[in-house]
């Protein structure tokens, strides 16, 4: 297996994944969806509120604020020594006082362990206006999106074959780089080549393959060989998620191993 790594940010990354099947490929793409843990706010106790929103709607929106968090630091509830009852190791308290009139954001949360806090800061969660108030004490609790979508780490996941252009002699028409949607296509000299975005970019439409009357243009992909692209919600970093993700399918598949060699 090897990794071509194209772009990596904070909260993005796209990589070329060769020598794989496309089954380990979907896994990758459901375990950075579905199984690697992260913040979120889970309990809520409100002492006052006199804003325009219910309190549930306060209580889904304080809910679906991405948290910043060191998620190694802590446990999963079902798997603390303190059995899920709540304790510094399993979960943290986030406290949110506000009066208007003013625009609360998620900035105004006010954490009890400081490395845990909105992976932004200007996430509107309600307009308080003259004499309204706020208050509020939340509990954030490790989790993953099997459970409930506000542990999503990973959003916008997905993968796509890596194309294969090949190129043979022609009239030079240019009927199939006027098609290509990419504009991945030029003409130079006697022959049609790959403009600098490379093959990568092909969405593979084949819409330069139906265009050429000579058959000089073929489109198709590398079965073994995979466009990863994913971003996060903010809770962790791009390399972060991709390493958890990958280390959970290995983790898993050890148990369906110990599983099996029970059998």
């Amino acid at each position: 297996m090897d990794i071509d790594i194209l772009e990596l940010s904070e909260r993005k990354a796209r990589f070329v994944l060769s020598g794989v099947s496309v089954s380990f490929a979907n896994a990758l793409r459901r375990a950075i969806l579905a199984e690697v843990p992260v913040m979120a706010i889970d309990e809520i106790n409100i002492y006052d509120n006199t804003s325009v929103l219910f309190d549930e709607q306060l209580g889904l929106r304080m809910g679906l604020i991405p948290l910043k968090a060191e998620t190694k630091n802590f446990n999963l509830p079902e798997e603390c020594t303190c059995e899920g009852k709540g304790c510094p190791t399993c979960q943290v308290s986030m406290t949110l006082s506000a009066e208007g009139p003013k625009v609360v954001y998620s900035g105004d949360i006010v954490s009890s362990d400081p490395t845990v806090r909105p992976a932004d800061a200007t996430i509107p969660i309600v307009e308080l206006k003259d004499k309204h108030k706020v208050v509020m004490e939340a509990i954030a609790k490790l989790g993953t999106y099997r459970k409930h979508s506000k542990w999503q780490a990973g959003i916008a996941s997905g993968y796509k074959n890596m194309p294969v252009l090949t190129f043979r002699e022609c009239d030079l028409c240019g009927e199939c780089v006027n098609v290509c949607p990419r504009d991945i296509l030029k003409i130079e000299g006697n022959k049609v080549k790959l403009t600098d975005k490379g093959a990568i970019e092909c969405s593979l439409c084949k819409l330069c393959e139906e265009a050429c009357d000579m058959d000089a243009v073929s489109v198709s992909y590398d079965p073994e060989s995979f466009v990863m692209t994913f971003e996060t919600s903010g809770g962790i970093t791009a390399a972060q998620l991709a390493v958890e993700a990958a280390g959970s399918i290995k983790t898993r598949a050890q148990k369906m191993g110990e599983i099996l060699d029970t059998l």
